[in-house]
């Protein structure tokens, strides 16, 4: 069987699932991967064999999004010729983890897909929205790639086809500890929006995931660390919490993990809203902005004594033999 596999490279959560899905879709057949978008950090250890600029998302400084940039840097007719050009024809699966040049092509080219990912829950209206729904987001998620089919991804099975977060093996295989330290990964902040809150708390150590750090260093009670698979996995298996964007794969890992978990969704991104939604309806703290008295909400989010919720894992094989199972069936979801 050969397998087409279409990785929204918008962040590191869709490399990271497609990083644990790869051995467990070799036992099925061939898979080639085409990479999307040119947002993410992680070292891609992947037969990648397409590529494409995609949709890119770019940050302002400080937690939220730059729309007039991501606008500016999408290109229609490139996206519809690449779209027309990719061999998708020659794959017995298509499987889209919400990449909308692959969306395209399946619809010029008249090939069934999958979507396998965070983003297909969210065609359920039972999936966990803001109190102020977003008309634009919810066209985006419903119309921006569209397949044949959904698997959703989500912390809890709100709806029947949709199945609990992928974790990797790193993470379900770990001994958690709580060596004190608080992990950050706020990939939309940039260092001098927030380093002043953390340098207020000295007797708080934290290690802190930026873009732009090329080596691990330590200044006062930060530790710098680079965007680093194997960096964050430690340090987040032995962390007291973690602050983190509105994303899904680290909070899901966090929760598996037990850790207590501060979530900041990015600004004005509404699929961050909704993940945030859900984390607060599980119990967990969740901050629309930082404020200028940043510091005072980490040491009372520190204090605060609250239950951690627990989550599964997904069973890949499960879910894989489902999706392959279902692939040409006519049932939607």
């Amino acid at each position: 069987m050969k397998i087409f596999y279409a990785i929204q490279a918008t962040g590191n959560g869709h490399i990271s699932r497609a990083i644990q899905l790869y051995p467990y879709l070799q036992k099925f057949g061939e898979v080639d991967f085409f990479l999307s978008g040119n947002n993410a950090n992680l070292e891609v250890n992947l037969p990648v064999k397409f590529k494409s600029h995609g949709c890119s998302l770019h940050y302002s400084q400080c937690g939220g999004l730059d729309y007039w940039n991501i606008a500016k840097n999408i290109n229609p007719m490139r996206v519809y010729k690449e779209a027309k050009s990719l061999p998708i024809k020659d794959y017995d699966v298509v499987i889209n983890d919400f990449d909308s040049v692959t969306a395209l092509a399946c619809k010029l080219q008249k090939v069934n897909s999958v979507q396998l990912g965070h983003q297909a829950s969210f065609v359920s209206d039972l999936t966990p929205r803001p109190e102020r729904k977003s008309k634009m987001g919810e066209l985006i998620f419903k119309h921006y790639a569209p397949s044949s089919k959904y698997i959703g991804l989500h912390f809890d099975s709100y709806d029947s086809f949709i199945r609990p977060p992928i974790i990797k093996d790193e993470i379900i295989q770990a001994e958690p500890k709580n060596l004190n330290h608080i992990t950050v990964y706020l990939p939309a902040f940039q260092k001098d929006c927030l380093k002043k809150a953390f340098s207020k708390l000295p007797h708080q150590e934290f290690h802190w995931f930026v873009n732009d750090v090329k080596f691990k260093h330590t200044i006062d009670n930060i530790t710098y660390y680079p965007i680093n698979q194997k960096y964050f996995n430690e340090s987040l298996i032995n962390c007291h919490g973690i602050i983190t964007g509105g994303g899904f794969e680290t909070p899901a890992e966090a929760l598996y993990l037990k850790k207590k978990i501060l979530s900041i969704p990015i600004l004005n991104h509404y699929e961050q809203e909704c993940n945030a939604a859900a984390l607060e309806k599980m119990g967990v703290s969740v901050l629309s902005n930082v404020g200028k008295n940043f510091e005072s909400t980490i040491e009372n989010w520190l204090n605060m004594d609250s239950a951690i919720p627990t989550i599964k894992a997904n069973n890949i094989t499960e879910t894989l033999e489902f999706l392959f199972d279902t692939y040409n069936s006519p049932i939607a979801k």
